[in-house]
C-alpha cells in the first residue's frame, strides 16, 4: 500500500486493516461503539485547528476525521448494512433535496426564506423516517437533538428549540437572575451536605449558563474551550517562572502562585 489522493486507496487500506487474517489486530477488534469516541475526538481536533487558524493541521485533522467515516462505513459493509458509496449517495441526496433554491425550482436568495425552507424539509424527512420505522407517535419539538452531543452544546440546542414556540426568557438579564438563583440553591445543598442535590443544582447552573450563552449569541463550548486555554496558558506561566527559580508548584504556597497568576493575567492585558 502506498499513499494516494484516490479515495479508493483509502477504502482499500481500511479493508486491509480490518482483514481478519492479515489485518491489524487492534483495528479488527473495534466496533461502532468503541470507535465512536474517537470520531467525536477527531471532530474536536478539526475545530481546534480552525480556531488556531492552522491550515496545515486542518488538512491532517480532516484526514483523521475522514478515516473515522471510512472506518464506520467499512464495519457497516462487513455487517451487510451499507458501504461507503451509500454514505456518499445519502449525503449528496440530502444536499440536493435540502437546497431546492439552488438545484430546484424554488429559487430564492433570502436568508430567512432559506432557513424556513431548510426547517420544512428537515421536518418532512423526520416524518418519513418515523413512518419507515413504524413510529406513529406525534413528533416532539426536542426530537432530533442528539443525546451524544457535548452537554453544553445540547443544552444550548434544547433551549433554542424550546424558544421557537416562546418557551424562553425574554432577555439575557432574566437568565442572569436565574443563574444567581441556581448558585443560591447550590449553597443550600452544600450546607445540607446533600451530594445528590449538589449534583442536580450544579447541572441546573450549567444549563442556565448555556442558556445565557445562547441569548448572547455565543457558543458555550467555544467559550469554555477559550477559558480552558487561558487557564493552561496562565498556569504554564506559574510553572515556567517557578522552574527558573528551581522550584515547582508542589513546593510553593498558594499566595505566591496567585501572585504569579496575576502577573500572567496582567501580561495578557498588555
Amino acid at each position: 500500500m502506498t499513499p494516494s489522493r484516490d479515495i479508493d486507496r483509502l477504502l482499500a487500506i481500511m479493508a486491509a486493516l480490518r482483514d481478519r487474517e492479515n489485518g491489524c489486530a487492534w483495528d479488527v477488534a473495534q466496533d461502532f461503539r468503541s470507535i465512536a469516541p474517537y470520531t467525536v475526538e477527531e471532530a474536536y481536533e478539526v475545530a481546534d485547528a480552525v480556531e488556531r487558524g492552522d491550515l496545515e493541521d486542518l488538512r491532517d485533522e480532516l484526514g483523521d476525521l475522514l478515516l473515522q467515516v471510512v472506518f464506520h462505513a467499512r464495519m457497516a459493509e462487513e455487517a451487510g448494512a451499507f458501504a461507503f458509496p451509500d454514505v456518499v449517495e445519502a449525503i449528496t441526496t440530502k444536499l440536493v433535496r435540502r437546497h431546492p433554491h439552488v438545484f430546484g425550482e424554488r429559487a430564492t436568495r433570502d436568508p430567512g426564506a432559506i432557513k424556513r425552507l431548510w426547517a420544512e424539509i428537515k421536518a418532512q424527512e423526520k416524518a418519513e423516517r418515523r413512518a419507515r420505522r413504524g413510529d406513529d407517535r406525534p413528533p416532539g419539538l426536542l426530537d432530533g437533538v442528539p443525546p451524544s452531543l457535548p452537554a453544553l452544546t445540547r443544552a444550548e440546542k434544547l433551549t433554542a428549540k424550546a424558544a421557537t414556540v416562546g418557551f424562553d426568557w425574554t432577555d439575557a438579564a432574566q437568565v442572569v437572575a436565574k443563574i444567581r438563583e441556581e448558585t443560591g440553591e447550590i449553597e443550600e445543598a452544600l450546607a445540607a451536605g446533600d451530594r445528590a442535590a449538589v449534583t442536580d443544582e450544579i447541572g441546573d447552573l450549567f444549563f442556565a449558563v448555556a442558556n445565557l450563552a445562547r441569548h448572547c449569541g455565543i457558543d458555550p463550548e467555544a467559550a469554555l474551550r477559550g477559558t480552558n486555554a487561558k487557564f493552561e496558558r496562565r498556569f504554564r506561566h506559574i510553572e515556567d517562572t517557578l522552574a527558573a527559580r528551581g522550584r515547582t508548584p508542589a513546593d510553593t504556597d498558594l499566595d505566591e502562585m496567585e501572585r504569579l497568576w496575576g502577573e500572567a493575567k496582567a501580561g495578557e492585558r498588555g
